[in-house]
């Protein structure tokens, strides 16, 4: 691709860019890294059992790499409910049967507020037995709508939207959003289920302890045809070995079905780039558009700056994707309506070294994910989280960080209202030659009268 700047095509295909960042998604749901790719693993040998065509295969495949595509946007809302850590109580509720009275109350007397006085967590408890029932449809009708909505802007199938939407509906009826029982749920809905309750009980207790959680929710949760079926494949010499395989991305890119494979064009890039900045900024209602901002100032600044369009439209993918590693990050803290105390700011720091890590998993990504990861380096040396000195940081990070600074302090946040552009511009030019490049500012100044919004 020349150094991730041509207009030409790329030799890397589309399931691998979606599997890289599909780790975004393990993180927003509290799940150890690798999660999604583990359920592509489980539902695609599971696959090997049925008879799918083609283009079954295919819609099942990127179902389970984008089960979790709508998991940013009940975060806030999940700790606003229950006041506790959105990425902890998703990856306990995981472990609940949720068609079990005793397991459900058990688990809100322990997840509601844990840290808060009494009088706070019985309030919370309250609300959630009493509201239980619609609370969690609304959880889950947020999620799945969420995530069949990217799944389309990605420019999937209707089928792969329809097997996200219903991941969480049961085979008995009694699941969600809206209650489809039986074959009523789409085949790659049912196999995503399936293959991500034996991913996290497989983890935490092994190969029979997920069989027995298999065993006991099926003609519940389960196809129970689906379920004998898993059966069998997990005797599979290989089987439980490939989820702990050191090369397990590979090994799910190697899975894809062949008459599936895209390989991934500039335009699919932008795509790809513009949907997952969307899940990002649907982690908190306080960053609702923010990626997209940046993205459209930090453009409008590198054009002043004389970048040529190809490198342009290269790091307008990386103002989009600069806080990936927000998803990561518990509500708790992002939306904070106060100071943030030490190991909370430890927590929220470590979001630019995750945005790093993230993209750095695709190939195509390698310098992008340097230049996007170092958004909160300072000219001085004091930024994170390397302490980069001026002459480390190029001018697309300079030109990322600019972007970033304006939309933050033009944006109305948890712990202040908006602030006048004006205002905006004074404290930045503040920060000239200490955290903001000076030419970076001239240019945003330049450019306002003209920025339209994104």
């Amino acid at each position: 691709m020349g150094g991730e700047r041509s207009e030409e095509g790329t030799d890397m295909r589309l399931s691998e860019v979606i599997g890289a960042l599909s780790h975004a998604l393990d993180m927003t749901e509290g799940q150890a890294p690798g999660h999604c790719l583990r359920c592509c693993w489980i539902g695609m040998h599971l696959a090997e059992a049925l008879p799918l065509d083609d283009t079954g295969r295919a819609d099942l495949y990127y179902t389970l790499l984008l089960k979790d595509a709508g998991c940013s946007s009940n975060a806030a809302r999940l700790w606003e409910l229950y006041g506790g850590d959105d990425r902890l109580i998703k990856d306990d509720f995981k472990r609940v049967d949720s068609q079990s009275m005793l397991q459900l109350g058990r688990f809100v007397l322990t997840h509601a507020a844990p840290d808060a006085a009494l009088r706070e967590r019985f309030h919370r408890v309250l609300n959630l037995v009493r509201h239980g029932e619609e609370l969690a449809t609304e959880l889950v009708a947020t999620r799945c709508e969420r995530g069949a909505d990217i799944a389309l802007k990605l420019g999937f199938s209707p089928a792969v939207a329809d097997g996200v939407r219903a991941l969480d509906e049961h085979w008995n009826g009694q699941g969600r959003p809206r209650g489809l029982a039986g074959e009523a749920i789409p085949l790659q809905a049912r196999i995503a289920l399936l293959a991500q309750v034996v991913d996290v009980f497989h983890l935490s207790g092994g190969p029979e302890v997920a069989m027995g959680e298999v065993r006991r929710r099926a003609g519940q949760w389960f196809d129970p045809t689906l379920a004998e079926a898993l059966a069998r494949v997990a005797r599979q010499p290989g089987f439980w070995a490939g989820l702990t395989d050191a090369r397990l991305s590979q090994r799910v890119a190697d899975l894809e079905p062949a008459a599936s494979l895209v390989l991934v064009d500039e335009d699919r890039l932008d795509g790809i780039a513009a949907a997952f900045g969307q899940v990002v900024d649907a982690k908190s209602p306080y960053t609702y558009g923010h990626s997209a901002r940046v993205a459209h100032c930090a453009e409008a600044i590198a054009s002043r700056v004389d970048l040529p369009p190809a490198r342009r439209r290269w790091l307008r993918r990386g103002a989009l994707l600069h806080d990936i590693g927000k998803l990561g990050v518990s509500n708790g803290v992002l939306d904070k309506p106060g100071a943030l105390d030490a190991e909370e700011w430890k927590q929220m720091r470590a979001h630019a070294r995750h945005t790093e890590e993230i993209l750095a998993r695709i190939g195509l990504f390698g310098e992008l994910a340097r230049v996007a990861g170092a958004h909160h380096e300072r000219l001085d040396g004091k930024g994170y989280p390397y302490g980069l000195l001026a002459e480390e940081i190029n001018l697309e990070t300079r030109i990322i960080t600019t972007a970033d600074i304006f939309d933050a302090i033009t944006a109305e946040r948890p712990y202040r209202g908006a602030i006048p552009v004006s205002e905006a511009l004074r404290i930045m030019r503040g920060q000239v030659g200490s955290v903001l490049d000076e030419r970076c500012l001239d240019a945003l100044e330049a450019s306002l009268p003209t920025l339209e919004p994104a």
